[in-house]
């Protein structure tokens, strides 16, 4: 086993560990915002992947559809969380989590049935955009260039997303919502639209992260369920409500799978639950988490 292959993995642990992080950051901030365990996560992924691939299909061989694709897949899942917040979320807010958690794991069954009627049970897939379809050479390996885009592009991102929460008027509000959000509607600030507007960026964060996996893993009807899975992972090691939490969680976790699939293949997914085991032992609330 040779250096270069070492080194290569770290970097495919690394673009994992960048997907993971935007998945579990839209997670978190609806967990921290509306206090609603969402199961329905790893489907709306699942939809921003699909989203992607009928957009880029319907603009054809045209060398910017797949960016299109990108910008449009997010915002329409946006919508999606946007009716089911208002339509159904909402009612559940003042019940106990297990209404929630029963809710929103039945909005995922319903949404991977729904991708299957649309768009079939195969799997869909879309070329790499072709301004990144080449390898960057490293002597020792060569590297995709389109990982290299997503490890920088969802840092930019994440960067973004900080900015807004914790630089702006309204990522004040998003704060003290975590904090305590029957202060924030004593104050005279309308509370459902807020939660509504959060909750619709969360899983639109979850759509982008669907968008930008499908050139390298494709879209399938069920691949939210093993994110949903990792999803949480990330969440309790990082921390609940933690932003930066979510940003480590998924960096850890993205390495530790990679380097376990070179070592161990068979043991992945032990290797990641055990992780998760060890930070709770020692970390009961995460590693950055302050629940």
């Amino acid at each position: 086993m040779t250096a270069g292959l070492v080194v290569m993995q770290l970097l495919n642990g690394l673009v994992l560990g960048v997907i993971y992080t935007l998945i579990t950051v839209g997670l978190t901030i609806v967990l921290g915002m509306l206090n609603v365990i969402n199961f329905a996560h790893g489907a709306v992924y699942a939809l921003g992947a699909y989203f992607a691939f009928s957009f880029a299909s319907l603009l054809g061989n045209w060398s910017g559809s797949f960016w299109v694709a990108v910008i449009l897949a997010p915002v329409a899942v946006a919508l999606v969380g946007v009716v089911i917040e208002m339509t159904l979320l909402r009612r559940m807010y003042d019940l106990v989590h297990e209404y929630q958690i029963l809710l929103t794991f039945g909005i995922m069954l319903v949404i991977q049935e729904l991708i299957i009627m649309v768009w079939g049970p195969i799997g869909k897939s879309v070329p790499m955009p072709p301004q990144l379809a080449t390898v960057l050479d490293f002597g020792v390996f060569a590297f995709p260039l389109y990982r290299v885009f997503l490890i920088v592009f969802i840092a930019l991102v994440c960067f973004g997303i900080w900015l807004l929460i914790e630089k702006t008027s309204y990522g004040a509000i998003i704060r003290a919502g975590i904090d305590n959000r029957d202060m924030v509607n004593c104050l005279g600030i309308d509370i459902y639209k807020a939660f509504t507007i959060v909750f619709a960026f969360g899983v639109g964060l979850a759509g982008l992260a669907g968008a930008l996996a499908l050139p390298m893993r494709g879209a399938q009807p069920l691949m939210g369920d093993t994110i949903l899975t990792l999803a949480f992972v990330v969440l309790v090691i990082g921390g609940m409500g933690s932003f930066a939490g979510a940003i480590l969680g998924g960096l850890l976790v993205g390495v530790v799978e990679s380097m376990m699939i070179l070592f161990w293949p068979q043991g992945t997914m032990i290797s990641i639950f055990a992780a998760m085991a060890l930070v709770i032992l020692i970390w009961p609330k995460g590693l950055l988490g302050y629940r």
